[in-house]
């Protein structure tokens, strides 16, 4: 029997998917942040409506359904593989999983909605809403916001299978998922109804990432021993 045609193997079509999806996902979302954004920033008035008419439509193609089958195929590998969270693969496994759901979220429900009438209205279907400007800005911060939680995202699914924390049998996890949940939620009420803020720069962004990533890493170790 060929290897694929087994259970394990339908786990690891599920897990090539979404490396397939989550490369591509975030592949195109650093494109955004690191080069799209400052480009558009400098460009002029007809190079900006020849990318938003021509090019930026494929980017976000790629963006919004990248996303869509990370999330799709992680939450179904999950599902299939009977994971015990109470071990050094749950936690990390699921803190990954719990930013990737929330970067999914933001993908189609804030980013992609913003962007698809900019795009409608670049391309001349539709008159400017008067208030675009302020889902484009909102769409910027998401989006700013999904690169920052991407950082501990690639960090604790590496960890799930490369860096053996010890979970202690007594350790509370409620607890831990309390805290983590709250710093999240915290962040992603700030992608939803506040600003850029230090995320403005590309520089800033990634060391807000490295930062996140070392503070839930920390209160992984200390909480679940």
């Amino acid at each position: 029997m060929f290897s694929l045609f087994t259970y394990g193997g339908a786990l690891f079509i599920f897990r090539w998917l979404h490396f397939l999806g989550g490369i591509t996902w975030i592949g195109m979302l650093y494109y955004i942040n690191f080069v799209h954004g400052g480009f558009m920033a400098q460009a002029d008035g007809p190079t900006k409506t020849a990318i938003l008419q021509k090019q930026y439509p494929n980017v976000l193609w790629y963006f919004r359904w990248g996303a869509m089958l990370t999330f799709l195929s992680g939450w179904a590998y999950l599902g299939m593989n009977h994971v015990n969270f109470h071990s050094s693969y749950g936690v990390t496994i699921l803190s990954g999983a719990t930013l990737g759901s929330i970067m999914w979220a933001n993908v189609w429900f804030v980013i992609w909605p913003a962007q698809k009438i900019n795009l409608e209205v670049a391309a001349g279907k539709m008159q400017a809403p008067a208030n675009l400007p302020a889902k484009l800005a909102q769409s910027g911060v998401a989006s700013r916001t999904n690169v920052l939680f991407s950082i501990p995202l690639l960090f604790f699914m590496g960890a799930a299978s490369h860096l053996g924390i010890q979970v202690s049998e007594t350790a509370n996890l409620t607890v831990l998922a309390a805290i983590i949940g709250l710093i999240i939620l915290g962040l992603e009420f700030n992608a939803l109804k506040g600003k850029t803020g230090p995320m403005t720069t590309v520089k800033g962004v990634i060391h807000c990432g490295i930062g996140l990533t070392i503070v839930l890493y920390v209160l992984i170790e200390f909480l679940t021993h």
